[in-house]
């Protein structure tokens, strides 16, 4: 009985909430503001000319690094 009780009132509440027409229109005034686009471009009065290296093999500085091994890599057996 509870809650057959509870389940209407819920019902009831909701149903009178959603009835009620609150969802009133408010317009807003919008305002202009021109915009001025004033773009200088700054030329560079030296270009740097920049060397690269080329290698035979691609990644050759990364692999050489990371193949190094040292005295106390090998594996030891008990």
């Amino acid at each position: 009985m509870k809650a057959i009780l509870t389940i209407t009132a819920i019902i009831f509440f909701g149903t009178l909430a959603m009835a009620q027409d609150t969802s009133k229109e408010i317009k807003v005034e919008t305002s202009t503001v021109g915009i001025e686009l004033n773009v200088e471009i700054q030329e560079e009065a030296q270009k740097e000319t920049e060397v690269a290296r080329l290698y035979m093999f691609k990644n050759s500085r990364i692999k050489k690094a990371l193949s190094f091994r040292t005295k106390r890599n090998k594996s030891k057996l008990a």
